[in-house]
């Protein structure tokens, strides 16, 4: 009778053979395949793409993007040059490359993908998806600093995300709430454009406006047009999360708080507060909406208040940290009575570099939810940790 320690032993001996079991299947399957039909085989792509997928399970990024890189080779040559059966075998190679960091192959794969993608898919529903994958690569390239003309990567961000919205309307009208995606990366595209003020690192062009950081003639007139484009789609997200309130009541309100936020950025303050006083008047009206009231209107939030900018971090997630900071909001969303109240004088550079970029901040302010204004937030302490 098998001992319970030993089944223990033979399970585990099991769990550990089992990857390199099915990996060495492959490599006898690709094998016999070459040998039977030859090393052009129009069956190997197929083999090569789950060989590599076996090995990107493992963690093997290098092995399993040279796998794949093969398999797309192979695919070309044995079904045509835009052949459907490359983009799986890209896909994979491009989420290894990623792993690996090696972001110069990943965007020289992303461009062969979408010239593929481009002549293979004519149906906007299989688009779409590939023209939003594209939209976010140009946004990481760009904060990832590849280009030393980045604002182009911005323009084709934006162009993708358009061309992802028409096919959605094509093929699902004018409420689906697919549109949502391509409407909130446009937005995305808008405040890069509007020329942040980039925390230091990777990416970082805050010393350049936006028609320095592009070549293109007609960068100018893009410019000077954002703040219009961005109504327009701040205007588009509202409209359609009104349409969807039913399965979402609180997402009026947040497009409207999206929409002030836009308008202060842009120096609207007037347009600004009425925008956010129709959202906390929404929120007013449903008993079950004042979590989100709180959420949105309860401290000051720092702006841009949009996921995937790069690194915001004004204000830390946490309470701990070796920088301790003391300043307030004002009711028009500027930073005040800043000063500092550590005495870790190890950490003064990282300490000054922030305490410059909280001077140029610009906050969504604290509301009085009883009377719709905004107001002065006093007394604000925060903790930066200068190691992270």
């Amino acid at each position: 009778m098998i001992t319970l320690r030993l089944q223990a032993l033979l399970i585990t001996g099991l769990l550990l053979a089992g990857p390199l079991v099915a990996e060495q299947q492959h490599l006898d399957d690709i094998a016999q395949l070459e040998s039977e039909h030859g090393a052009y085989s129009p069956v190997l792509p197929e083999r090569l793409l789950s060989l590599g997928l076996a090995l990107q399970e493992e963690g093997r990024h290098g092995e399993a993007a040279a796998v794949f890189k093969r398999g797309t080779h192979l695919a070309r040559v044995s079904n045509g040059l835009y052949s459907t059966e490359q983009l799986p075998l890209l896909e994979s190679e491009i989420r290894s490359l990623h792993a690996l960091a090696d972001y110069r192959a990943v965007d020289e794969r992303q461009r062969y993908l979408f010239r593929v993608q481009e002549r293979a898919l004519v149906d906007p529903r299989q688009r779409a998806p590939a023209l939003l994958q594209q939209a976010d690569w140009q946004r990481q390239a760009y904060l990832l600093g590849l280009d030393e003309e980045p604002g182009q990567r911005l323009l084709q961000m934006w162009e993708f995300n358009r061309l992802a919205l028409n096919d959605i309307l094509e093929a699902e009208g004018d409420t689906s709430p697919k549109l949502l995606q391509p409407l909130e990366g446009m937005l995305q595209a808008q405040y890069l454009i509007s020329d942040l003020q980039w925390q230091e690192g990777p990416g970082s062009t805050s010393n350049q406006s936006f028609a320095q950081r592009t070549s293109l003639p007609h960068a100018g007139s893009y410019r000077k047009d954002n703040y219009k484009k961005g109504l327009a789609v701040l205007r588009a997200i509202y409209d359609l999360q009104r349409i969807h309130s039913d399965s979402d009541p609180a997402g009026p309100a947040r497009a409207l708080t999206q929409l002030g936020d836009w308008m202060l950025w842009h120096g609207e303050r007037e347009e600004a507060v009425a925008a956010y006083q129709e959202a906390i008047g929404e929120l007013a009206a449903n008993a079950d909406a004042q979590p989100v009231a709180l959420e949105l209107f309860a401290d000051p939030v720092a702006l841009p208040a949009v996921t995937g900018l790069g690194e915001q971090g004004l204000l830390p997630d946490g309470d701990s940290g070796d920088i301790l900071l003391e300043f307030a909001v004002t009711a028009e969303g500027k930073v005040a009575r800043l000063h500092r109240i550590d005495d870790n004088r190890e950490a003064n550079g990282f300490a000054n570099r922030l305490m410059r970029k909280l001077r140029r901040a610009l906050f969504r302010p604290r509301f009085d939810l009883e009377t719709g204004k905004p107001v002065d937030t006093d007394n604000l302490t925060v903790a930066y940790d200068s190691k992270l």
